[in-house]
């Protein structure tokens, strides 16, 4: 059959099967219960069987009712999720990006902002921190920002850059204290770590650091009492004076800058993986966001340049 029944009897027929009441289907749908009873009859001639039967004073689906009333269901929920992407998609003056919160914190949303600034003040921006992996069409997401290996990728992603570590700490933890003049020096203090487990590989541990100078440290408990599951906490707690951190590079430029936090040494290790750009499929339909696409590339280009020229400003 090729002919479907009348929407505003489909309508009908699904607010009543919730309640199973037609004084209740009438006040919800805004009209008398025999306008009620007359789209169930026509819904009924349509399809050829009965749909509904009174039990009491209780209106009852049938067998056939239930079912197709589940069809109605799902149909209509379709078009209601269907008629939201479309409002959302009609909002062209908004951006979001979802990223993982430190990196959001420190790295993104300046440059979202200072992007912003420079392309259109009134466009509004939502930033979404997230650790875990959203769903970019059904939350409407254009741009989602993350790391790891390359079995947890999106399928289609573009590799923007591969932090690195150093170590960091504020100027007023080494005040009074002996000059540092080997990297041994730091186990004289509090020895700050990130633990990105069980969701990522951890950035490089103190153990990894002093390994790679051929430090042996034996059983040294170096990241045992002082663990932040987020690296900005980290870098919030060696901001103030509170041990020296193995902060990534693209994540302290600005407190290098204002003298925040100082670095000690210069060496350095990567992060086990880069950090990656996924976007949603229909992210290229706006004009800004082809634009915060291009910018976003060119920035993240330049970051181990940048990464590169912040260890030139190390002490040792």
């Amino acid at each position: 059959m090729d002919t479907l029944p009348p929407l505003r009897a489909l309508q009908v027929f699904e607010t009543l099967g919730h309640s199973q009441s037609l004084q209740e289907a009438a006040r919800r749908l805004k009209i008398t219960p025999g306008a009620i009873s007359q789209q169930l009859r026509l819904l009924e001639d349509s399809l050829g069987c009965s749909l509904t039967y009174k039990e009491g004073k209780r209106l009852r689906l049938t067998a056939a009712g239930v079912r197709f009333h589940e069809i109605c269901t799902q149909a209509f929920e379709l078009l209601r999720d269907g008629q939201q992407e479309m409002e959302r998609s009609r909002n062209t003056s908004l951006l979001s990006i979802s990223a993982l919160p430190s990196m959001l914190k420190t790295w993104m949303a300046p440059l979202a902002f200072q992007w912003q600034e420079q392309y259109d003040p009134e466009l509004t921006l939502h930033l979404k921190g997230s650790h875990a992996e959203p769903d970019l069409e059904a939350e409407q997401i254009d741009f989602r920002i993350t790391y790891g290996q390359a079995a947890a990728r999106p399928r289609s992603f573009t590799e923007l850059y591969t932090d690195r570590v150093v170590p960091a700490c504020s100027p007023a933890l080494l005040q009074g204290q002996a000059a540092l003049r080997h990297p041994r020096d730091l186990l004289n203090y509090p020895l700050l770590s990130s633990d990105w487990q069980p969701r990522f590989t951890s950035p490089p541990s103190w153990r990894d650091w002093f390994e790679s100078l051929d430090i042996d440290i034996g059983d040294t408990p170096l990241d045992r009492f002082r663990v932040f599951s987020l690296s900005h906490m980290a870098l919030e707690s060696a901001v103030a004076g509170q041990g020296f951190v193995l902060a990534q590079c693209s994540m302290i430029e600005k407190e290098v800058r204002s003298g925040q936090l100082i670095l000690p040494f210069s060496h350095s290790l990567p992060l086990p993986w880069p950090y990656v750009l996924t976007r949603r499929a229909g992210a290229f339909e706006s004009p800004h966001s082809q634009d915060f696409h291009r910018y976003l590339l060119n920035r993240a280009r330049q970051q181990e340049q940048i990464n590169q020229e912040l260890l030139l400003q190390a002490l040792a």
